[in-house]
């Protein structure tokens, strides 16, 4: 990867709003450089619009990653791919089978979600941790002295 590209996600990875013209001075690129570069990048899949959201802001104030341990995996996955309450789901290993980032209203809401997935399936084990205050979220790549080291 270019320099010059990785300076432009970082730049990006730090606020994806920003205007190809304030873009284009930052990177010393010219915006049809930069248009181009960001066709390219959308179109591999190397970066995708998006944005992020305050759940709390939205009512929702529980978060939790639960893991689970279980012996029927493909149907617990497909379950929970489709869980409105489960933001995100990860494969994982030592002895766990996934982990993932749960959003609900409130601490019930919580509890009757677990209650009902021991319900439907055959958990090993379980973990919850709950999410008191995020410190730091989408940090990768926003440092452009960081990003150009570990591309070396």
């Amino acid at each position: 990867m270019k320099k010059t590209d990785i300076i432009l996600l970082t730049q990006l990875r730090q606020n994806g709003r920003i205007t190809l013209t304030d873009l284009s001075r930052k990177t010393n690129l010219p915006v049809s450089t930069l248009h181009e570069r960001l066709k390219k990048h959308l179109e591999s899949g190397l970066i995708r619009p998006g944005m992020l959201m305050d759940f709390e802001k939205l009512g929702f104030k529980t978060r939790a990653y639960i893991l689970f341990a279980s012996d029927e995996k493909e149907k617990l996955f497909g379950y929970l791919k489709e869980h409105p309450s489960v933001n995100s789901i990860s494969r994982i290993n030592n002895g766990w089978k996934l982990i993932m980032e749960c959003v609900f209203k409130d601490m019930y809401s919580l509890e009757e979600f677990i209650e009902e997935i021991e319900k439907k399936f055959h958990i090993k084990q379980k973990e919850v941790h709950y999410v008191l205050n995020e410190v730091k979220r989408e940090g990768f790549f926003t440092q452009e002295n960081t990003a150009l080291k570990m591309m070396r």
